[in-house]
């Protein structure tokens, strides 16, 4: 039965289908899409267990192969590792280790997958709870357990970054903040903190981006003052770098020309709108991607000329008329933004960042040919790894001559405000990792 508004979600219900949601990440699904499957009433305190899974998986896995000499099936396993990333430390934990133990063994019992398991369920938690602190000792030695990410995630970002791999590791497990872009058309930023503090919402400016309001505690969307008006908008800080990086020394007149690519959801195409008045064109592959962006846009009162197009394939899309400029938002593992998609960790593979940093390259080679001389084109991804950053754009200038690198922010190591350290390559704030690269085409 349907639970009424009067009657509390059960926490069997919500563990069960926490472990589901595990399991289709496990087997290649991302954790947005697993997450719009579970039941509209479930799905808040789903998403909430999941990240916190997510955030503690290593640790978890590492404990199950102390408690259990065999690999138990798919299911059972992503039920015993959802209850022991849950309980594993009480410090963070959504509920005390004896209530998740219990409501655990009462999910293996309801579902019919798992059911033959729920004493085996029970004998490990049991044993869990008896030895806790010797069993998370004895795993406190495990890269994996200790920084909840996969052997080769933490293996790549020790080689990319020598000095900051301890403290990337540790911010991508702190939850990030909602942050705000102002959209400066309609309001000052000065103007909206004061909006906020009117309604008894706490939030401060960025440090280093002017558009960007963090909020202390995130609210629903609904409840942001004039966020149907179209006043503000949902972006990291990292993210709204890239608009006013790519129009950096470029007059914002009407006539300059800019093309968007791979622009779903609209983020970036709304703050190119909001500091210029050139003609925007946004590209995106997917339909209903497509449809996102003319609603964002649309909500913040303005337009832009939203194709549903491959950007890799220009002869489909292209007037023959050549840019002023190019932002490429190019597809990536997301190895940035692990703060707000946990699951990406764990998602990922090794071998996708090879086939990744083709597509990357391709789309830069292809798009470059479609700037005017004197023209700017941004390159970036909300990736740590310099195979889709650094290494990318060396090896695009020495292969292309007519190509000048501007200064530009490089590799923007994930930070959460005040205990963000000093690093090269990077600046103090609060915002998920990125990579940036503002690159000039010679005049002939």
């Amino acid at each position: 039965m349907v639970n009424s508004a009067h009657t509390p979600i059960p926490l069997w219900r919500q563990l069960l289908a926490t472990s589901v949601v595990v399991t289709a990440v496990r087997n290649g699904a991302s954790g947005t899409a697993a997450l719009e499957d579970v039941p509209a009433d479930l799905r808040p305190g789903v998403q909430a267990l999941a990240f916190h899974v997510w955030r503690n998986l290593g640790r978890a896995q590492a404990l199950r192969q102390k408690l259990a000499t065999r690999l138990p099936p798919p299911a059972a396993d992503a039920l015993l590792c959802t209850a022991l990333a849950l309980c594993w430390r009480d410090a963070g934990a959504p509920y005390d280790a004896f209530t998740l133990v219990n409501q655990t063994v009462e999910a293996a019992k309801h579902s019919a997958a798992i059911r033959a398991q729920a004493n085996f369920l029970n004998a490990c938690l049991r044993r869990f709870l008896r030895e806790r602190d010797a069993l998370v000792a004895s795993t406190d030695a495990d890269p994996v357990a200790c920084w909840n990410h996969p052997p080769w995630w933490i293996k790549r970002v020790k080689q990319d970054h020598p000095e900051q791999w301890r403290d990337m590791l540790a911010a991508a497990n702190d939850p990030a903040p909602m942050t705000l872009r102002v959209n400066g058309r309609k309001i000052h930023t000065p103007d909206y903190l004061a909006l906020l503090a009117q309604a008894g919402i706490a939030a401060r400016a960025d440090v280093q981006v002017p558009s960007a309001v963090v909020l202390e505690h995130a609210i629903p969307v609904q409840r942001i003052p004039g966020f149907e008006q179209g006043l503000v908008s949902v972006q990291d800080a990292g993210a709204q770098m890239a608009a006013p990086l790519l129009l950096q020394g470029m007059a914002n007149g009407a006539g300059l020309r800019i093309l968007d690519a791979c622009a779903a959801p609209g983020g970036k195409t709304g703050h190119l709108l909001e500091i210029s008045d050139g003609a925007v064109t946004a590209l995106e592959i997917d339909a209903r991607r497509c449809a996102r962006i003319t609603q964002n846009t649309a909500r913040l009162g303005l337009q832009a000329r939203v194709q549903t197009a491959d950007a890799a394939r220009p002869q489909d899309w292209w007037d023959g008329q050549l840019f002023d400029a190019i932002l490429l938002d190019a597809p990536c593992t997301a190895s940035g933004i692990v703060r707000r998609h946990p699951d990406v960790r764990w998602l990922r593979r090794e071998s996708d960042i090879a086939q990744l940093a083709d597509q990357q390259k391709h789309l830069l080679q292809t798009l470059w040919a479609l700037l005017r001389p004197g023209g700017q084109l941004v390159y970036c991804t909300c990736s740590v790894f310099r195979a889709e950053g650094h290494d990318q754009v060396q090896t695009f200038l020495a292969h292309n001559t007519d190509a000048i690198l501007l200064p530009s922010p490089g590799h923007l190591i994930p930070q959460n405000g005040s205990k963000a350290g000093a690093v090269p390559d990077n600046r103090a704030g609060d915002h998920d990792g990125f990579y940036y690269a503002l690159l000039q085409k010679r005049l002939a």
